[in-house]
């Protein structure tokens, strides 16, 4: 399942915003057969908020991932993933 993890981050840099988001695709490598995978980011500068994406098999287990990484979150939403036609999955 894909969670959205919901950041906001109000006088963050985006230098260690960057800095902490890398250290999510260390958690997946330290996990081998990772239970949950860090699928990418989208920043929203103006409103100093960032939204993540996982798959994973539960909250927790994104929670936990996150807490490892050592960022902080406001909340885990489970999502759907729209792709354009054409685009695999």
């Amino acid at each position: 399942m894909v969670y959205v993890v919901e950041r906001y981050l109000p006088g963050l840099l985006r230098s260690e915003l960057l800095l902490g988001l890398s250290r999510l695709e260390l958690v997946d490598e330290a996990e081998g057969e990772a239970a949950v995978r860090y699928l990418g980011s989208t920043i929203v500068l103006k409103d100093e908020a960032c939204f993540c994406q996982f798959d994973g098999p539960s909250e927790a287990a994104v929670a936990e991932a996150n807490r490892r990484a050592g960022l902080p979150f406001d909340r885990i939403v489970p999502a759907l993933t729209v792709k354009p036609k054409g685009e695999g999955r």
